[in-house]
């Protein structure tokens, strides 16, 4: 099994989702983060300065057995993409177990 791990701009969660559930990613976590980027520059906007270097973005966190994983990594891709420099980075990582709590099962069936 392997543990995708994304950083996305919030503004494309939207997007992100639907692909994931059009190819059949049921089941992710996510959580909203602020993260520090490369720019050390700010934005004046009316006479307001804002720091660009704290970033807002959303933090997602998908398991999936292995055969599914270079599909969902190249969703995650297609669907985040702006080609703009923020766009985020994608984490995969190994799983060496998984179980249901609800029956005790253990493996990639859990996963269903």
């Amino acid at each position: 099994m392997k543990k995708i791990e994304a950083i996305i701009r919030k503004s494309k969660y939207r997007e992100v989702k639907e692909a994931l559930h059009s190819v059949g990613v049921n089941f992710f976590s996510y959580w909203d983060v602020t993260g520090l980027g490369n720019e050390k520059e700010g934005h004046v906007y009316r006479g307001v300065s804002y720091s660009t270097s704290d970033i807002q973005r959303r933090y997602l966190s998908i398991v999936v057995n292995d055969n599914f994983a270079d599909v969902t990594v190249k969703t995650l891709i297609d669907s985040a993409a702006t080609g703009e420099v923020g766009d985020g980075k994608i984490f995969v990582s190994n799983v060496e177990e998984c179980y249901r709590i609800r029956t005790g099962e253990k493996g990639g069936e859990t996963l269903r």
